[in-house]
């Protein structure tokens, strides 16, 4: 298992707080592991949600008709590495 990176850190978190996910921790969470269904259990709802915080967050809007919405979500470390393409500077 791979260490996080800062920003998957900060992701990380963002999700936690964003979701209230009170019973894991940052640490809990795996890089590759899937955000949706088997790894952290969430869903549509969650999804939007996330996609607003980072919006307010990262000043770019992810887009629910977008066909890599899949692959963005799949992973900490894929949307971490999304954010970080696309982040406002």
């Amino acid at each position: 298992m791979s260490e996080l990176t800062p920003l998957e850190l900060e992701v990380g978190q963002l999700i936690i707080d964003t979701l209230n996910l009170e019973d894991i921790a940052v640490a809990d969470i795996q890089a590759e592991a899937p955000l949706f269904r088997d790894g952290l259990g969430l869903d549509s709802i969650d999804a939007l949600e996330l996609a607003l915080a980072i919006t307010r967050q990262y000043g770019f809007q992810l887009r629910s008709d977008d066909e890599n919405n899949a692959r963005i979500f799949s992973s900490l470390r894929a949307l971490a590495a999304h954010i970080a393409a696309h982040r406002v500077k």
